[in-house]
């Protein structure tokens, strides 16, 4: 893939996953708005719903792929050492995956219960 190509690619990314981002979180704000849970346990049930997992398991690799594509294009641009700019990286995506690993365990770990 040219330079170009994956700027392109880059763009796309950014803007498919904000689309999902937004829809999504509107519906959550609307949601809670006008039903929020109770205690943990109503919760727990809500987030135990096949569409509502299935949302959420959808929007945490989403969110992670968004905020890759923001962190990487801002340490490009702003990081000029390259030994700098890789370690950063390296630390985003290992903070990236950590975070993606827990929110995955604690999405099944609720539905499991509810």
């Amino acid at each position: 893939m040219s330079r170009q190509a994956s700027g392109l690619m880059a763009w796309v990314i950014q803007r498919a996953t904000a689309v999902y981002l937004a829809i999504f979180l509107a519906y959550l704000l609307i949601h809670f708005a006008f039903n929020a849970p109770a205690d943990h346990a109503a919760l727990t049930v809500w987030v135990a719903h096949p569409l509502v997992a299935l949302g959420l398991l959808l929007f945490v690799p989403l969110l992670l792929a968004h905020a890759w594509v923001g962190i990487r294009d801002v340490l490009i641009d702003y990081v000029h050492a390259l030994g700098l700019r890789i370690g950063l990286l390296t630390l985003f995506a290992f903070v990236f995956v950590a975070s993606g690993l827990w929110a995955f365990k604690a999405i099944i770990t609720a539905g499991l219960q509810g």
